[in-house]
């Protein structure tokens, strides 16, 4: 991985896979772009000539692991990236990863609601693909419909991530998710007083948080139960 501003190395490497008798393909330099710091809507002035710089040691601290993650992968890694201090330190819907982490809070504390209630939620953390025992075709409505079809795409979103190196893509999809997931509770109760109806918006409501906490996870960013 070489900064866009050190392309000619990537003849010079060639060269040198070359030299030990290998094939050139056998090497693969990925360019990234620059990213700017955005502070008070304004771009932080940095400089390596004359030694004005902000380290990303400097910005982990400043905004924590969390934020930081999300906003490097939230761009194609040939593209120009202006990472806004400022947002990434929001408590609100506006900062991106407090939204996708919001939605997998949220969807928590709703079990939370529903264990009060004495329904042991656990077991839909571990059903398999042939299991019949959670009836869903109380399931109807046409945003239901569209959420469980984007979430049945998750592990070919992952695959193509993983064959592109483009991790962006999970980025991009988990916020979707998230953006589903709000836009349904927003509009949709998930506890009813019709049974059977609760009981498949719950196991609903368990995989898109399953979907959402396996997607942060594999950015290595914190899905929190409480915020």
């Amino acid at each position: 991985v070489l900064g866009a501003d050190h392309h000619g190395y990537v003849i010079r490497m060639n060269a040198a896979i070359k030299a030990m008798g290998r094939n050139a393909d056998d090497l693969e330099i990925i360019l990234i772009q620059f990213v700017n710091l955005i502070r008070g809507g304004k771009p932080v002035s940095m400089s390596t000539r004359s030694g004005e710089f902000i380290t990303m040691r400097e910005v982990l601290d400043e905004v924590g692991a969390d934020a930081m993650r999300y906003f490097m992968l939230m761009r194609s890694y040939d593209t120009h990236l202006d990472f806004d201090l400022d947002l990434a330190k929001k408590k609100s819907q506006d900062n991106p990863v407090f939204y996708v982490q919001y939605a997998h809070a949220r969807i928590s504390s709703i079990l939370r609601q529903v264990e009060e209630k004495g329904v042991d939620v656990s077991k839909l953390f571990t059903l398999k693909d042939d299991d019949v025992s959670i009836d869903l075709t109380p399931l109807t409505l046409p945003e239901e419909a569209a959420i469980i079809k984007r979430l049945s795409e998750f592990p070919e979103v992952v695959e193509e991530a993983a064959k592109s190196l483009e991790p962006h893509r999970i980025t991009f999809y988990i916020f979707d998710v998230a953006s589903m997931f709000h836009s349904y509770y927003n509009h949709h109760r998930v506890i009813t007083e019709d049974e059977k109806l609760t009981r498949a918006r719950i196991a609903f409501i368990v995989a898109i948080m399953t979907v959402i906490k396996n997607g942060l996870t594999l950015m290595g960013i914190s899905a929190p139960d409480r915020m």
